[in-house]
């Protein structure tokens, strides 16, 4: 991490947090723009950093508010973190967690006004959507074998008592992957479910190439993920961004942009070291890669 800041003079945290990276960074001596859609978030990361050398913004990092900031301010690196903020997560309420008792609402945003989010919760998902989408969420953003009887579960379940809490979806959970289910489980399922509620994947989808865009010649992109799928759309963007030529291979002739837009700098996500991962569990997962954009020499 701190080896790609070094030498930023404008950076952007566009997934604040607490402001851990923020901190890095503006130790570098960048400028720092800090951009969150909890006003938790920003209100923590504001009492740790001041506003010496940083601003702050309260939206999602794909909002077109927020797009248009960083497109202001001609940052020479910009930061995702995909990841939930440990606040988020020990704070019952938000329920982001699968502890017992806690509510089913893992809203990034405000929960006054839906920021972020649309106004729906973890409990509108389990209580109101219909089989088949709930198999395409629990398929495609945990990998679900039994995606299809997860859901059918669900359904019989929320006929009888809407679900509220997190006990009843680790019920549910339970009754379809059986006794044997445990915090794994209920760790991918549960990511799973708050990826649906924040429209994390379009948010990622859409911002991705605003966020390229933005960035000074030279300049670079780093995105830390912990979802396979998250990973798997960095990747691949990444590797588009950086081929010449991006024409169907039987094309006969070249018609898209004809050069690389930049380079790749990991060829091969970077993981934590396995002393970071003893001292903070939850960056296990993490897996960080970076897109330099190309400068009018490298043309």
């Amino acid at each position: 991490m701190q080896a790609w800041a070094e030498g930023s003079r404008r950076a952007v945290d566009a997934t604040l947090g607490g402001g851990g990276h923020a901190a890095i960074l503006r130790g570098l001596g960048a400028q720092v723009l800090g951009i969150d859609r909890d006003p938790d978030a920003i209100a923590a990361a504001r009492q740790r950093l001041g506003t010496d050398a940083v601003e702050y913004l309260e939206a999602s990092f794909a909002a077109p508010a927020a797009l248009a900031a960083v497109a202001e301010f001609h940052p020479d690196r910009i930061l995702l973190d995909l990841g939930v903020s440990s606040h988020q997560i020990d704070t019952a309420e938000r329920g982001f967690t699968f502890r017992p008792g806690a509510p089913l609402d893992m809203r990034m945003g405000s929960q006054e006004s839906g920021a972020g989010s649309r106004g729906f919760t973890a409990r509108d998902v389990l209580n109101t959507w219909p089989t088949a989408r709930l198999i395409a969420l629990f398929s495609n953003y945990a990998d679900e074998r039994r995606a299809r009887a997860l859901a059918k579960e669900i359904v019989r379940r929320r006929l009888n008592a809407p679900f509220a809490i997190s006990d009843d979806f680790v019920n549910a959970i339970r009754a379809v992957l059986g006794p044997r289910s445990g915090p794994p489980d209920f760790a991918r399922l549960f990511q799973a479910l708050r990826i649906a509620v924040n429209q994390e994947i379009d948010s990622l989808v859409a911002a991705l190439p605003a966020l390229r865009d933005a960035l000074v010649p030279g300049g670079r992109l780093g995105v830390i993920t912990y979802h396979s799928g998250e990973d798997r759309i960095v990747k691949n963007e990444f590797r588009d961004w950086a081929r010449d030529c991006i024409c169907p291979p039987k094309q006969p002739i070249c018609t898209c942009r004809g050069r690389a837009l930049g380079r790749v700098l990991t060829k091969k996500p970077i993981l934590p070291e396995s002393g970071e991962s003893a001292v903070n569990p939850r960056a296990r997962s993490a897996q960080f890669r970076v897109f330099e954009k190309a400068a009018p020499g490298d043309v």
